[in-house]
């Protein structure tokens, strides 16, 4: 298989192999691209809950980001977990310094246990500072209630949210709609031009542990492809739909879906 395009993941590690870093390369390597990594944080956990998170200097993570880009330019950039404010300025600095393109970023905020991945600090920096150098950023209906400092229980509030964040400098905002109460879930797609709403049937599961970091890596991976944003968006929920119906059931708490497994879109890309 050839390599369809290069993309650089800063992200921290999950020991467990189900989110984070572990997932994304799985996710880019099925979807037939070349993943290098910049990991922000190392943490200890599995199924049940994350045992502890140690940060990777920020002098160390820059040092990830530039070396490899000066061999390998990215043709794309996925964001993940940016545990704190030195390494969010990090983050930032480097990019620009590699003139970065096709940058997706997750803002990872609470593992599926509950643990808290980032302080309010860097939330605060992450809030004001960085969601306008994104592409897109893709929250979770929790993170999006931390950002914009509101209550979301319909697909109205969603829609709401993202227009908040859209004022906050944000270009273009997926929203996911997984935590809310319905037996479909809507994943909104918000810019300043367009609205789009994905829908899917839910699918009942304890196995969705990575979901959000594989989403985002796919939408990445598509992106990078020269795929428009808003098939990217589609082609990667696609993909983590499926990803969660083959899911391997493992482990004893929110087991991790199947990454293994690639799918074909017979439409036409746009």
């Amino acid at each position: 298989m050839k390599i369809k395009s290069k993309i650089l993941v800063i992200a921290g590690s999950d020991s467990s192999g189900g989110a984070g870093i572990q997932a994304d390369i799985k996710t880019i390597t099925t979807l037939g691209s070349y993943a290098m990594t910049a990991i922000t944080a190392i943490t200890s956990q599995n199924t049940t809950g994350v045992n502890s998170i140690i940060p990777i200097h920020s002098k160390e993570i820059s040092n990830q980001i530039e070396f490899t880009a000066k061999d390998i330019k990215p043709d794309g950039v996925k964001i993940g977990m940016l545990h704190s404010k030195s390494i969010i300025n990090s983050v930032v600095k480097s990019l620009k310094k590699i003139r970065a393109k096709k940058i997706i970023l997750d803002p990872v905020m609470v593992a599926k246990g509950g643990r808290k991945l980032i302080n309010n600090q860097a939330i605060k920096i992450l809030k004001y500072n960085f969601l306008s150098y994104a592409d897109l950023i893709t929250p979770n209906i929790p993170e999006a209630e931390v950002l914009t400092n509101s209550k979301i229980e319909s697909i109205k509030d969603v829609i709401l949210a993202g227009n908040k964040l859209l004022k906050l400098g944000a270009k273009n905002v997926l929203i996911k709609g997984g935590h809310l109460k319905s037996k479909n879930i809507q994943d909104v797609l918000i810019s300043k031009d367009e609205l789009v709403i994905f829908r899917n049937k839910k699918i009942n599961t304890k196995n969705s542990h990575g979901t959000g970091c594989t989403l985002s890596s796919a939408i990445a991976t598509y992106f990078a492809c020269g795929k428009t944003l808003k098939k990217s968006c589609e082609m990667g929920i696609k993909y983590v739909n499926h990803s969660i119906r083959t899911q391997p059931n493992l482990g004893k708490g929110n087991g991790p879906i199947n990454h293994l497994n690639s799918i074909q879109i017979k439409k036409i890309f746009r």
